[in-house]
């Protein structure tokens, strides 16, 4: 803030002699433009609407050409541009006359002019965040696959085991190996699950299949023991004989007279 000093001069009636001068201070607020130069600093309200300018902006391959007011900050800007190429404005970096502006900037007071190019690039720390993002993602879908898979193994051994359990509940015995088998696919089937590194949504999936191999595998060790105590069915036919008829008679009447 800077004080001006303004003196009125007048003279008195009648008189020759002059009066003292009379001191007016008046207070302006000042700032400073680029180049050193001391200007009235702008005020919050004003009767005359700023120009608006078009901006080139150059964002890697792309341009983009914004319309902004000129009284506009850089930090009013990123805004605009968020919605052009989708880019947080936290993670907009400005860089107008090869220096990065701040938000706070106006784009006049920094010689922003009609067609006047701004360069955007991405935040390094934001370009980070979003590839630790993209692995992580990745990584859930994969999840996600794997845990599916293993799901439809899991349906069709189950699909087995409810057949072998219904026939040993109808007193047909079953051959031990298929009953050994059927655990043996069931326990790959659990070793998978945990090879699968899962979170989130697919760490529920996970622990879900994981209690259905278990499960089964439960349900067989019993159906196991039921087996080895059913007794196999032996069916014996018995053919019933006939004998064969006899030979045709060869006899020979004697004719009487």
């Amino acid at each position: 803030m800077i004080k001006r000093r303004s003196n009125a001069y007048g003279k008195m009636h009648g008189s020759s002699t002059t009066t003292s001068s009379t001191s007016i201070e008046e207070q302006i607020d000042c700032e400073v433009r680029p180049g050193g130069m001391l200007v009235q600093k702008r005020g919050e309200k004003t009767d005359v609407q700023a120009p608006n300018l078009r901006l080139r902006i150059a964002f890697g391959a792309l341009r983009y050409e914004i319309s902004v007011n000129s009284q506009a900050t850089f930090g009013e800007l990123k805004k605009v541009l968020t919605a052009e190429t989708g880019l947080q404005a936290g993670d907009q970096r400005l860089i107008f006359r090869g220096k990065e502006r701040e938000n706070g900037e106006y784009l006049d007071m920094c010689g922003a002019k009609d067609r006047s190019k701004v360069i955007l690039i991405e935040d390094p720390a934001s370009i980070e965040r979003r590839f630790i993002e993209m692995r992580r993602n990745a990584k859930i879908q994969s999840a996600h696959r794997a845990i599916s898979n293993v799901s439809m193994e899991v349906d069709k051994l189950a699909e087995q085991v409810s057949a072998i359990e219904k026939s040993i509940s109808n007193g047909v015995k079953v051959p031990e190996v298929q009953i050994t088998t059927l655990i043996e696919m069931l326990m790959r089937q659990a070793i998978k699950l945990d090879t699968i590194t899962a979170e989130g949504d697919a760490s529920a999936k996970k622990i879900l299949q994981g209690k259905r191999v278990q499960k089964c595998v439960e349900t067989l060790d019993v159906l196991k023991i039921t087996n080895a105590n059913v007794k196999p069915v032996i069916v014996t036919t018995k053919w019933e004989t006939f004998d064969p008829p006899p030979p045709p008679s060869t006899a020979q009447w004697e004719i009487f007279d």
